[in-house]
C-alpha cells in the first residue's frame, strides 16, 4: 500500500447526518476533500476517489454532508507551494427526525 507523496492534514468527522454542514478555516490557498470512509482509504491507497469540495481559495468553506455515513475531510497542498494551517468544525449539525403522528380523520370517516 502506497500512500500519497505529499503531505495532507486529515480530520475524521465520525458519522454524521445528511444535511450537517462543516466549516473548513485555512491560512492558505489549499485542496478541500470531504469523503466517505471507502473513497478515503482509496486515498490513502493513491488510487482514485471522489469527493466534494476541490481548490479553496478563501477561508472559511462550508460544506454540506450529503447523505448519513461516516465522513472524513482532507486538505492538502498537491499542486500549491507551501503549507496551509487549517482547523475544520461543525456548524450546523442536523438534528434527529421527529416521528410525527399521521393526521387522524376527525369526522369518522
Amino acid at each position: 500500500m502506497s500512500k500519497p507523496a505529499f503531505r495532507y492534514s486529515h480530520y475524521d468527522l465520525k458519522e454524521q447526518r445528511a444535511g450537517t454542514v462543516i466549516e473548513i478555516t485555512l491560512s492558505a490557498i489549499a485542496n478541500v476533500r470531504l469523503m466517505n470512509g471507502s473513497n478515503f482509504e482509496r486515498f490513502t491507497e493513491t488510487l482514485k476517489h471522489q469527493f466534494l469540495g476541490g481548490v479553496a481559495k478563501k477561508s472559511p468553506i462550508r460544506l454540506a454532508i450529503p447523505e448519513f455515513g461516516h465522513w472524513h475531510v482532507v486538505v492538502d497542498m498537491e499542486g500549491h507551494n507551501g503549507l496551509a494551517e487549517s482547523s475544520v468544525k461543525i456548524v450546523d449539525k442536523t438534528p434527529a427526525p421527529r416521528m410525527q403522528k399521521a393526521p387522524q380523520d376527525v369526522t369518522g370517516k
